[in-house]
């Protein structure tokens, strides 16, 4: 895999990438708290079979740069997916795939701009609009405890206490078993300054924050909780730590004829990670179907 900078909305990202820079593109946008290194078993795979694979750091992620605005909202990382579609040199041919935050993204992008993508994979996130009955259930709430906690400045101090235990635990809850010490430590890599904390933990303040919705994004917020045009794989992990496979809802009812939702054993939130060869199967068989 080879890291690259690209200019898109006004940001400077990093990314890893592999495959054909002629092939259409496959973008892998990642989630919290996470880096891009997520995708590297998945970005050769995707190479193999003629995709040019790209995952970003997201935005205020290092080495991506930190949006001078202070814009975390879902519709900020909407924009990002689609611009950086157009630099890249996506076509029709492209197709979204995101974790976590990168599935809240990837959603959005799609049915923002449903012209620029073929087909969509998400994972351990719903659509918003299936969660929308489910996320208020005693056990998610507690286990969304977290998502709270962020809204207050005690926050900034927590997460860095004693190197980031904070997110080492968080892993170990969200997929139990897993030895995530090598994720880990390329998180903190990302996240290890107090800007970077503040950036991450910014999503979650821009999702609840008094401010609402920032109008520069307003088009691409409404998106953001649309119903998705284009065919999905939705994926799940049985044991997710983080969002309990019963508040995935209806997930189905939101995504668009041909979409497929698949549940993976002995997975937690990080399924990807946990059962690469399964959930590659998934998802490479439903791409180039």
């Amino acid at each position: 895999m080879t890291p690259r900078t690209v200019l898109a909305n006004g940001l400077e990202f990093a990314f890893l990438e592999d495959g054909p820079s002629d092939g259409p593109l496959a973008l892998c946008l990642h989630g919290f708290p996470d880096s891009a290194h997520t995708w590297r078993h998945l970005l050769p795979s995707l190479a193999a079979v003629g995709y040019h694979a790209v995952a970003p750091f997201q935005r205020g992620y290092a080495p991506t740069q930190v949006p001078p605005n202070g814009s975390y909202h879902v519709g900020a990382l909407v924009r990002d997916a689609n611009e950086l579609h157009e630099v890249l040199g996506g076509s029709t041919a492209a197709v979204l795939i995101g974790h976590d935050w990168g599935a809240l993204a990837a959603y959005g992008a799609v049915a923002h701009r449903p012209d620029r993508w073929r087909r969509v994979v998400t994972l351990a996130v719903p659509p918003p609009l299936a969660v929308a009955s489910t996320f208020f259930a005693y056990d998610q709430l507690r286990r969304s405890w977290y998502t709270f906690f962020f809204q207050s400045p005690l926050a900034d101090v927590a997460v860095p206490l004693d190197e980031y235990a904070f997110i080492e635990r968080l892993w170990g809850d969200w997929s139990p078993g897993y030895d995530a010490d090598w994720d880990v430590a390329r998180v903190k890599e990302s996240i290890g300054t107090a800007e970077r904390t503040a950036a991450a933990i910014g999503y979650y303040r821009a999702l609840y924050g008094p401010d609402g919705a920032d109008p520069d994004v307003a088009e691409e917020q409404a998106a953001s909780v649309a119903p998705v045009p284009k065919p999905t794989l939705y994926l799940h992990g049985v044991d997710d730590g983080c969002f309990g496979l019963e508040a995935a809802g209806r997930a189905l009812d939101f995504l668009a004829e041909g979409s497929e939702m698949v549940t993976v054993q002995t997975a937690g939130h990080f399924l990807h990670l946990e059962q690469p060869d399964a959930v590659h199967g998934h998802i490479l068989e439903f791409l180039t179907r």
